[in-house]
């Protein structure tokens, strides 16, 4: 497959495995609701912020929505967007690469874009998910009236690249029929199954059975369909149908017949389509209105609407299931997702994670009645935990940091040796898990319950007698080990030494 090339890329392929794992702290004065919820606020840096996601959520999240800066050459408040391409692609590509990493297989990614970089990001994403696993660019008509002081074009769409993890796997919803589409249905006939619709009986490609003369009820014969074309079902089919009630003979009762199609019988799910216009979802001005009435005045330029989100999420995801945006910027996603049942995880660079993020998702809990608040019957609850990006889980010389607590290593561990988030995030056992028939331990932090700085964290004959069993091979980590290299084998134990032993990336 063909590669994008720019002037840093062999520099850019190497940053995400470089990046550190940093630690994720809880801010109580900023978190809100439930305590018992799931959903995240993280402010830092979002490289940073999404490696120290992966111990915890690698695979588990079904939708990615982001809108990141759009490369406009423009200042925006909150984030430079003033980059040349070389500099947007070296910020976009490790980032891809971790969000890849955090889909589940049947999941997607959604990127909102303008036709600057569209079409390289379009080649990147070609390569980083696979260019079988594109599903469509969606365009979104953003803008309700057209920009007269445009000099060459008035720009009124975004690109919304559309990608799956797996397109073999991933499934969309169907999108609920609207009243307009109802509306097209009649029942002049009385018709006891309810309303229907008529539908044309001809057909354009050839079909053997499908030349035969037809009798109207008032005796009119119709030799064949207008144009010459084709009746689309055999004679007995149609015989059958016109005795069943599901043809149309017009009013007259002498007018070409045609196929009633039945309210009742239509699939009641439509398949999404790749044309979004203001009407359905919003456009910029909407969004603005939004911001407006939250916070009292106009502090975002590209805000997107709620009901946009809304439309993504519906497709994308179903209730209770992950969505993540690493670009949350005035918060949009968290709060449509907080709002339609979602659990989410939000990141924000900017000081307005505090400012303005937190707050909007205090007032969505509250039962803000704003944007799509009166089509989902949103009245309130839940809650959301705010975090920031603490201390790298290894200092510079590679030891393990000592505000490093046992909860923070074993996800690491474990991430580090199966690719998969730790099961049991909150179970305090020395026993992590089984993964392939593998059980994997930690000694750390006197886990078993022994103070002494060192107590629990040496591997001897009595310490392993005290070890939750599994009945296959296993790894262990820990100081030291008291064990012969013969005896391990014996056991079947492979010992990894910490911090040594611990990957750091």
């Amino acid at each position: 497959m063909p590669k994008l090339d720019w002037l840093t890329r062999s520099e850019d392929e190497k940053v995400s495995a470089h990046v550190p794992y940093r630690l994720l702290e809880a801010v109580p004065e900023h978190s809100y609701g439930d305590p018992n919820t799931e959903n995240m606020l993280i402010q830092g840096d979002n490289l940073d912020a999404l490696k120290a996601l992966l111990p915890f959520y690698a695979g588990r999240v079904k939708c990615i929505f982001i809108d990141p800066p759009y490369n406009t050459r423009s200042a925006f408040e909150h984030y430079d967007d003033n980059l040349e391409h070389t500099q947007w692609l070296a910020m976009m590509y490790p980032r891809l690469e971790l969000l890849r990493e955090l889909l589940t297989q049947n999941g997607s990614i959604w990127i909102t874009i303008d036709d600057n970089e569209a079409h390289y990001l379009k080649v990147v994403m070609d390569e980083l998910f696979g260019r079988k696993n594109f599903i469509a660019n969606v365009i979104w008509r953003k803008n309700y009236s057209p920009k007269s002081s445009a000099r060459h074009f008035s720009v009124d769409h975004d690109h919304i690249l559309v990608y799956a993890a797996d397109s073999e796997a991933w499934i969309p919803n169907p999108m609920p029929r609207t009243e307009k589409q109802d509306k097209a249905y009649k029942n002049p006939d009385n018709d006891a199954r309810g309303p229907w619709k008529p539908s044309d009986l001809s057909a354009r490609n050839y079909y053997s059975l499908g030349r035969y003369p037809i009798t109207t009820p008032k005796g009119r014969v119709i030799s064949g369909p207008p144009g010459g074309n084709y009746w689309r079902m055999s004679e007995e089919n149609f015989k059958s149908m016109d005795a069943d009630g599901r043809i149309w003979w017009g009013k007259s009762k002498d007018s070409i017949p045609q196929i009633k199609r039945f309210l009742s019988e239509v699939k009641q799910g439509m398949t999404p389509q790749t044309y979004w216009s203001y009407e359905d979802v919003g456009h910029t001005q909407e969004a603005k209105q939004e911001i407006l009435a939250l916070f009292g005045k106009d502090v975002f330029l590209t805000p997107k609407p709620e009901r946009l989100m809304q439309r993504i999420m519906h497709i994308a995801t179903g209730p209770d299931e992950v969505v993540l945006d690493s670009f949350l910027g005035s918060g949009t996603t968290a709060a449509v997702a907080h709002k339609m049942g979602r659990r989410y995880i939000g990141i924000e660079n900017g000081e307005h994670a505090i400012t303005h993020c937190a707050p909007r998702l205090k007032k969505v809990v509250d039962g803000e009645p704003g944007g799509i608040s009166k089509a989902v019957d949103w009245k309130g609850g839940g809650g959301f935990h705010f975090y920031q990006l603490g201390s790298a889980v290894f200092d510079e010389e590679g030891q393990i940091n000592p505000a490093v607590r046992f909860a923070h290593l074993a996800a690491h561990v474990w991430f580090a040796e199966t690719r998969t988030p730790l099961p049991h995030p909150r179970r305090r056992s020395p026993l992590l898990g089984v993964h392939d028939g593998v059980g994997y331990y930690l000694l750390f932090n006197g886990i078993l319950g022994d103070k002494r700085p060192d107590g629990g964290n040496v591997l001897t004959r009595r310490l392993l007698a005290e070890l939750p069993a599994h009945d296959g091979p296993k790894v262990i980590y820990g100081e030291s080990s008291r064990l012969s290299k013969e005896s391990l084998l014996q056991l079947g134990i492979t010992f990894k030494q910490t911090p040594y032993d611990v990957k750091a990336r």
